[in-house]
């Protein structure tokens, strides 16, 4: 779907993480907007255990985020390389992007095969094919020496930043509360953001109150601002303790006034339906998926979303029509842009619940 505004307007994009916006301020000092169907109501992010009920469960992702930006070049050019998704083959999916002067990039042709890039701590990429046909932006790139990558992130790399942005934040800034270190160096090119706004107290609040949390992890590779693709595959793993969890609570919910499984986030949609059979029974799974959630296929599991604010143009906001519907998304950021509601990863909420008969 498409919303009536072509662009955002610049003055609404969170420039800066809450927490820098004022004295004793923190993560959760941002705007949660609420629809239920097409009634919209307004809120403060930290009133959100009063929004939830006893029983209710939240598929949170625990993927961390990556200093995933470093610095190369190619030939004599100053270019950024994006480090997207590593493959099981050890390649790594990269975007190369031109750095503006202004400590962010602007986007740049990709490719083509054969093309080398120097980057720190004498690593180099070999882009051999695009990620899928027809795209020129990401590419799979042969690294060396083999099993590189995450030392050069952790000793060379930053946060991946769009324009929109201030400017350059430590890699915690992009941390969400339930990030867990993986084994393997892994991770999110770019942060799930829609868990930023949480806090440990404010999740102690909400376990104090009985909603309980189902963790998942799903990688997610990079999105720039200036081009709305579908999503690339991405790997995956829903856990057999949290498939029962929620099973448990869609069960519950079958027999009687229980509570509901709200995702908290498009990453953690994208997981828990990928796992999902066609008779909403999840299973545990890791692998993976290329699974797009779009208003034809429906959602299978979730009832509810907690996400960001999407750009006009985002394949996103097909996913959030699957979960609430068209008329409930128009009417929600109608308001949103009304109430100058702050857009993307530094910015407010908005939470889908299903309408209350």
């Amino acid at each position: 779907m498409t919303l009536a505004v072509e662009r955002v307007p610049e003055e609404l994009s969170a420039r800066v993480p809450a927490e820098q916006r004022g004295p004793e301020r923190d993560r959760d000092d941002v705007r949660l907007l609420v629809s239920r169907g097409t009634e919209v109501a307004h809120h403060a992010f930290r009133e959100l255990p009063g929004l939830l009920r006893a029983g209710d469960l939240l598929v949170v992702n625990t993927s961390p985020t990556l200093a995933a930006a470093v610095d190369g070049r190619v030939g004599h050019a100053r270019v950024v390389a994006h480090f997207s998704t590593r493959g099981d083959d050890g390649r790594w999916a990269v975007e190369l992007r031109d750095p503006d002067g202004k400590g962010t990039t602007r986007a740049r042709a990709g490719g083509p095969a054969g093309t080398e890039v120097r980057l720190a701590g004498d690593v180099r990429l070999a882009l051999e094919e695009p990620l899928s046909p027809g795209s020129g932006r990401l590419w799979w790139a042969r690294v060396s020496p083999a099993g590189a990558v995450p030392e050069l992130l952790r000793e060379y790399g930053r946060p991946i930043r769009y324009s929109y942005t201030e400017r350059d934040q430590p890699l915690s800034v992009y941390q969400t509360v339930f990030a867990l270190p993986s084994a393997d160096g892994s991770g999110s090119a770019e942060m799930p953001s829609a868990a930023r706004p949480f806090t440990a107290g404010l999740v102690a609040e909400l376990v104090s109150r009985g909603v309980q949390f189902a963790p998942i992890t799903l990688h997610t590779g990079v999105a720039s601002a200036e081009a709305h693709e579908p999503p690339y595959p991405e790997r995956f793993a829903v856990p057999e303790a949290s498939a029962r969890l929620i099973n448990a609570v869609r069960s519950a919910r079958g027999r009687r006034a229980g509570g509901r499984v709200i995702a908290v986030g498009t990453t953690a949609v994208r997981a828990v339906e990928s796992a999902a059979g066609a008779n909403g029974v999840v299973r545990a799974r890791a692998g993976w998926t290329d699974l797009v959630v779009t208003p034809a296929r429906g959602v299978r599991v979730v009832d509810g979303l907690l996400t960001g604010l999407h750009e006009p143009e985002a394949s996103h906001l097909l996913m959030l029509e699957a979960v609430a519907g068209r008329a409930a998304i128009g009417r929600g950021y109608d308001e949103a842009l009304d109430g100058r509601y702050l857009w993307h990863e530094f910015g407010d909420v908005h939470l889908l619940l299903p309408e209350e008969h």
